[in-house]
């Protein structure tokens, strides 16, 4: 926002908190529209309070009660995380459910017909939006081993087969010294597993091992897992470094190469074709979170969340601590009692996986959020949650787990970007929305992202790495239902083969298994 006129930004009628939306903050003395004088100077997206706060008063934010005042703040005031105190995490008990008295169920929405995009189709149902052919590793040991077989792919064999984008290797850092048998130690293996079958690779797995891991390839993939019908009775193809042919580095590297070359070939016998929208499968996330997060690129998210599930798409929302705070608004929204509970059994898992550590969800908000002008997790999380736009909550999935239905879907993970992103890449989405504020690189080699800036100026500064500027919102020059038409056009573009910055500049986070289980 840079205009001189000062501009606030309230979310409800009943806020006493709004903040502050121009470039640069507002100095001290600047007299807004209502004729309120600012006390302080207001940094760009912190809270002034609209009227005095007694001490131990709430402070409402999207009507919610984000904390509490430390000690009496005058009005027109700087309003920190320093100034509050964060109110406890809601119970999980005694949430509203479907059918109880007063709860109103989401509405029913509309369908959207006739739109499409061009896609791969996969044997098992899925529909890809790139073709990859992607390496499976069952342990970290063979990382640069594979990441110098990967080079030489890219350099000796994929320019034979222009049709196959790209080639990756799904490196990670589990698969030995840990507690396999361990019950927790099921999260990463089923993740490693279902990222092995992401609709974007085809169908075509190929496993790099060393030998002596814990995690075996027969353990990771088992006999009837892949869903290909030529491959279903074959034995799974394995290259083990190990193995008594394999003489030096360099047969090592041939063996890989060979391999590589038969799935090559079969992926490049694939073509593109026509299909509805509805075989999106759509993982939307947020990093680098400010307090715009929540005002312009996450109501757009949900409102073109909302268009893919009247398409007949399916979206995961997801990041435990970031919405634990509305568990509430989700239990209402659930499509049955059966998904309200799997909620709350998700949350209540997460919560007494913090409580070993010692920590709770505060533990969540960055040093760059709170300079974004997020004072607490409480904040936050109703920011955050507006991704899931206003669509019936249809499943529940629990970390690793793969999709098995449409609609919108909570995929319980943590809000670390590299490991939601990594649980939302095992679930199946082929297709990855990524809104940020203070400014992220964050790309996926394994599936596009399409980044969307918060601020104007974020999308002004960062003009080559964010795919949508929703900072528009804010300006006044486009409105929520504009930019979430925008970001649904650009779904459909992108998973017909449109580049996202990310992809043009080759950037790409590193794949991290979230492994609750002991290491030993």
């Amino acid at each position: 926002m840079t205009s001189s006129t000062p501009l606030t930004i309230s979310m409800h009628p009943r806020d006493n908190v709004a903040i502050v939306a121009n470039d640069g903050g507002l100095p001290a003395g600047t007299v807004l529209p209502s004729g309120l004088v600012l006390r302080d100077k207001v940094p760009q997206g912190h809270k002034v309070n609209l009227v005095d706060l007694a001490a131990d008063a709430p402070v409402l934010r999207y009507n919610v009660v984000i904390g509490y005042a430390e000690r009496d703040i005058p009005a027109g005031s700087w309003v920190h995380e320093r100034l509050l105190k964060m109110p406890a995490a809601r119970e999980l008990e005694g949430l509203p459910m479907p059918g109880d008295a007063g709860v109103v169920p989401p509405p029913v929405l509309p369908p959207l017909e006739g739109y499409t995009f061009e896609g791969y189709r996969n044997a098992d149902g899925s529909v890809g939006s790139r073709n990859i052919l992607a390496i499976t590793t069952t342990v970290q040991c063979v990382a640069g081993v594979l990441d110098f077989a990967v080079k030489r792919i890219k350099s000796d064999l994929l320019p034979r087969y222009p049709h196959v984008d790209d080639v990756v290797g799904l490196e990670h850092t589990y698969g030995c010294g840990v507690a396999i048998d361990a019950p927790d130690a099921i999260i990463p293996i089923r993740t490693l597993r279902n990222i092995s079958l992401n609709p974007n690779f085809g169908g075509e797995v190929m496993v790099l091992s060393l030998g002596c891991e814990k995690l075996q390839p027969e353990r990771l993939l088992p006999p009837g897992v892949i869903p290909i019908e030529d491959q279903r009775d074959a034995a799974l193809d394995v290259v083990c470094l190990q193995a008594e042919e394999n003489v030096g580095f360099m047969s090592m590297i041939d063996a890989i190469l060979r391999q590589a070359e038969v799935h090559l070939q079969r992926l490049n016998l694939r073509r593109r074709e026509v299909v509805p929208a509805s075989e999106l499968v759509v993982g939307v996330q947020c990093g680098g979170s400010d307090a715009f997060s929540g005002v312009t690129a996450n109501p757009a998210v949900g409102f073109a969340t909302d268009l893919l599930v009247r398409a007949g798409a399916t979206v995961m929302f997801s990041e435990t601590t970031e919405v634990r705070d509305g568990i509430a608004q989700l239990t209402s929204r659930a499509s049955s009692t059966d998904v309200a509970n799997a909620m709350v059994r998700e949350m209540a898992w997460y919560d007494n996986y913090l409580q070993k550590g010692r920590v709770d969800r505060s533990a969540n908000t960055t040093p760059g959020n709170k300079l974004g002008g997020l004072s607490n997790i409480v904040e936050k999380a109703m920011g955050s949650i507006v991704k899931s736009g206003s669509a019936p909550i249809s499943g529940v999935l629990s970390p690793g787990e793969k999709l098995k239905q449409k609609g919108l879907i909570y995929a319980a993970t943590p809000a670390s970007d590299f490991i939601c992103g990594t649980l939302q890449l095992a679930a199946g989405m082929n297709v990855h929305i990524f809104t940020t504020g203070r400014g992220t690189p964050y790309g996926l080699a394994e599936v596009p992202v399409i980044k969307v800036a918060t601020r104007s100026d974020l999308a002004r500064r960062w003009h080559d790495l964010m795919d949508v500027n929703a900072g528009r919102i804010a300006d006044g020059s486009a409105t929520i239902e504009d930019v979430g038409w925008e970001l649904f056009h650009l779904m459909l573009a992108v998973a017909s083969g449109k580049k996202t910055w990310a992809e043009q500049w080759g950037l790409q986070n590193s794949l991290v298994l979230f492994n609750p289980a002991p290491v030993t």
